[in-house]
C-alpha cells in the first residue's frame, strides 16, 4: 500500500466526486430539511467503522497544570486521568460547564450548551469505568464541542441560519455517532458562520464568537466558520472539538487560536449527517490542543460508511496515535519517525518572522530535510478566485428550494448563494477539469521532490481534497501565528509525525490565553458584517 497506489485510488475517487457531485449533493438536504417538511427522512444512524484501527491512548505523563486544573488537560491527559481513577468524567464535565457559565457570555463560542445531558452521560461513563467487566472506551467520558452543522440527535442543529432555526435531528451524524460510541460526551454545539460561509455571526451578520486571545476585540480574526469549536477549545471550555472545512475553516481557526487542526484527505471521514456547503470540498476533522489529540479524534471519526460513497474503498487508516507519539533517543534527542523531505515554497517566509524560526527548528530535527520546491505552472490562476468560484454553484444546487422561495432565509450570506446561481454548467465543468489538471501537476511536481509541503494558504489543498494540518509556531503582537503543512493522499500520519516532533521541542501549543476580565463589566461593541463583506470573506 505505497504512495503510487494511494495516488491512483485518490485520483479515481476525486474524478468520481467531480462527476457525481451535483447528484449526490442534491440528496443531502432531503435529510436535513425538517425546516421545509416535517416528514423529511433523517440521516441514517451509522455504526463505528468496521475496519478502523483500535484507538489505544498511551499512558503519557500528565503535566502538573493538568493535574491541578482538569480544564487545562489535553484530551489524552484527561483520558489518562480518568482511566487511572484520578479524575471522574462528571468532575471534568462540571469543570467545563463552570467555565462556560462564567466566560461564554464574552466568548460566545456555543450556540447550544447541553449541560444536563452531558452530566447524565458523565455519570453513566463513570459507572462504566468502575465496572469490573468494563470495556475500556477510548475517549473515556471526555466532553467535546461539535460544530453546529453536524446532526446531533435531540439537540438543535441550526447551522446558524434561518433555514434550520427549528431543526432538531432524530439521528447523529456519522462522525458524532462514532465519537459517542468511543465514550465522547457532547458538551454543546459550537457557534459557526451562517451555513458555514464566514466567521461566526448571527444570521443577519452581527459578529458573535471572538478570538479567545482577544476577547475584548471582536475585530481580531478568529479564523473562519469553525470559530465556535476553536474558541471553545482555546478558551478551555471543551477538551477538543470537531469542525468542517471547505475554505480553511479547520486549519485557519487552529492557526489563529493556537490550536492544532487536522483536515484529512477527502473521504477519510463521512459527511453523512453534515449540512452541506460544497460536495467536492467539504471535509470533517478535529480542532484540538496538540497533534496527539488530533490523532485520537481522527482515528475515532474515520472509516468507511455505507451512507457516504466517498469513504468506501480507501486505503486503511494508518496508526495515527503512533505517528503522533514523538520518537526520543535515550539521551533525550527528538527525531522524526521517518526521514522526511519538507517542501518549502517560494516566498514562504516573506513578511512573517515566525516562519523563519519554524524552518530553523525543523532543520535541527534529525530526519528532516528542507527542500525548496516550485509551484506548478499556472498555480496562481488555478488556485485563485476565478476557478475557486466554481464551489459556489455546488452550494446553491441543494438549496434551490429556499433560494426560490425566500431569499431572506440566507441572511447576510445571500450574495454568495446568488453568485452560485449565475455560474453556468460549462463553467463548473471547466473548473473541474482545471482541478484535475492541478491535482496531477501537484502530485507529479512538488510531491516528486518532497513528502510534505508547507503552505501559505489552505485553499489549494481544499480544492484538491488533500490532507493538511495547522499548528502553532509562535505569536505576533500577542496573536497566535500558525503554519499549514500539506500531505499526499491518505498520508495524515506523515503530517502528524512532523508536527508531533516539532511540538516535542517547542511549547507554543501549551500556551493558553488569559481568561476574560469580568469585573468591571466591559461592554464590547460587536460589529455588523454587510452582505458584501460576507461574500468577500465567504468560504
Amino acid at each position: 500500500m505505497g504512495r503510487d497506489l494511494n495516488r491512483r485510488t485518490f485520483l479515481a475517487a476525486s474524478a468520481a466526486a467531480g462527476a457525481g457531485g451535483a447528484l449526490a449533493a442534491s440528496a443531502a438536504p432531503a435529510a436535513a430539511a425538517p425546516a421545509r417538511t416535517p416528514d423529511a427522512p433523517a440521516a441514517p444512524e451509522a455504526p463505528p467503522a468496521p475496519d478502523a484501527p483500535a484507538v489505544d491512548v498511551p499512558d503519557l505523563p500528565v503535566r502538573e497544570a493538568a493535574r491541578h486544573d482538569p480544564t487545562e488537560a489535553t484530551l489524552a491527559e484527561a483520558v489518562v486521568l480518568i482511566r487511572t481513577g484520578r479524575l471522574t468524567s462528571a468532575d471534568l464535565v462540571q469543570a467545563y460547564l463552570d467555565r462556560i457559565e462564567k466566560y461564554d457570555k464574552t466568548y460566545q463560542a456555543y450556540a447550544e450548551v447541553t449541560g444536563k445531558q452531558a452530566l447524565l452521560a458523565a455519570y453513566a461513563a463513570d459507572r462504566a469505568n468502575r465496572s469490573e467487566d468494563r470495556k475500556p472506551a477510548p475517549l473515556a467520558g471526555v466532553p467535546l464541542c461539535v460544530k453546529d452543522n453536524y446532526f446531533t440527535k435531540g439537540v438543535p442543529t441550526r447551522a446558524n441560519s434561518f433555514i434550520f432555526e427549528d431543526f432538531v435531528p432524530v439521528t447523529d451524524a456519522t462522525a458524532v455517532a462514532r465519537l459517542k460510541e468511543a465514550g465522547g460526551i457532547l458538551l454543546g454545539k459550537g457557534q459557526m458562520g451562517p451555513l458555514a460561509t464566514t466567521r461566526a455571526t448571527t444570521p443577519n451578520g452581527m459578529i458573535t464568537t471572538v478570538n479567545a486571545w482577544t476577547p475584548d476585540n471582536p475585530l481580531t480574526d478568529p479564523g473562519g466558520s469553525s470559530t465556535g469549536p476553536a474558541c471553545a477549545v482555546a478558551g478551555r471550555m471543551a477538551s477538543s472539538s470537531i469542525g468542517t472545512q471547505t475554505g480553511g475553516s479547520i486549519v485557519n481557526p487552529a492557526n489563529r487560536q493556537n490550536l492544532t487542526g487536522l483536515k484529512p484527505t477527502m473521504g477519510r471521514v463521512s459527511l453523512n449527517g453534515v449540512i452541506p456547503l460544497s460536495y467536492t470540498r467539504d471535509h470533517c476533522g478535529p480542532i484540538a490542543r496538540d497533534a496527539m489529540d488530533a490523532a485520537i479524534m481522527l482515528t475515532v471519526m474515520a472509516g468507511p460508511d455505507a451512507e457516504d460513497p466517498r469513504t468506501r474503498g480507501l486505503p486503511r487508516l494508518p496508526n495515527l496515535v503512533r505517528a503522533a507519539t514523538p520518537v526520543v533517543s535515550p539521551k533525550g534527542k527528538v527525531r522524526l519517525r521517518r526521514r522526511t523531505r519538507i517542501g518549502v515554497p517560494p516566498g514562504f517566509t516573506d513578511g512573517i518572522a515566525r516562519r523563519s524560526a519554524l524552518l530553523d527548528t525543523l532543520a535541527d530535527l534529525p530526519g528532516v530535510t528542507l527542500v525548496e520546491i516550485r509551484y506548478p505552472t499556472d498555480w496562481s490562476l488555478l488556485t485563485g478566485g476565478a476557478f475557486n468560484a466554481a464551489r459556489l454553484s455546488e452550494r446553491t444546487e441543494p438549496f434551490r428550494h429556499w433560494l426560490r422561495k425566500d431569499l431572506t432565509k440566507f441572511g447576510v450570506s445571500v450574495l454568495s448563494w446568488l453568485q452560485g446561481l449565475m455560474l453556468s454548467g460549462d463553467e463548473w465543468i471547466t473548473a473541474q477539469r482545471a482541478k484535475h489538471h492541478l491535482l496531477r501537476a501537484v502530485l507529479d511536481g512538488p510531491f516528486d521532490h518532497c513528502d510534505v509541503l508547507l503552505q501559505t494558504s489552505p485553499v489549494p489543498f481544499d480544492i484538491l481534497g488533500l490532507p493538511e494540518i495547522g499548528f502553532p509556531i509562535g505569536f505576533t503582537a500577542g496573536i497566535p501565528t500558525g503554519a499549514i503543512l500539506g500531505g499526499a493522499p491518505y498520508e495524515e500520519d506523515r503530517l502528524l509525525e512532523v508536527v508531533a516532533a516539532y511540538q516535542a521541542v517547542t511549547d507554543w501549543h501549551r500556551r493558553r490565553p488569559a481568561d476574560p476580565v469580568l469585573e468591571p463589566v466591559k461592554r464590547v461593541v460587536r460589529p455588523l458584517l454587510t452582505a458584501v463583506e460576507a461574500a468577500a470573506a465567504s468560504a
